[in-house]
């Protein structure tokens, strides 16, 4: 079961609400994203806590619905 862009994007704006997002479907087959997300929230965070924030923000759905998301982060 796939998951749709605006989803991923709602999902991540809730756990980090000053972030910027852009989110990229790089297969086309609604499984293989990358996202890139800046936020306020990541600052003095190394890119591990970074990913991990993102993560934790899918709610349990990374490898679930959403299958591949490449996450690239930087602080705002």
């Amino acid at each position: 079961m796939a998951m749709d862009l605006k989803e991923i994007e709602s999902l991540i704006k809730e756990g980090l609400p000053d972030a910027k997002i852009e989110i990229q479907d790089l297969a086309g087959d609604g499984n293989h994203y990358s996202a890139t997300v800046i936020s306020s929230q990541f600052a003095g965070k190394s890119k591990i806590q970074q990913h991990k924030m993102v993560y934790d923000s899918l709610k349990g759905k990374m490898g679930n619905e959403l299958h591949a998301l490449a996450v690239k982060t930087k602080e705002n």
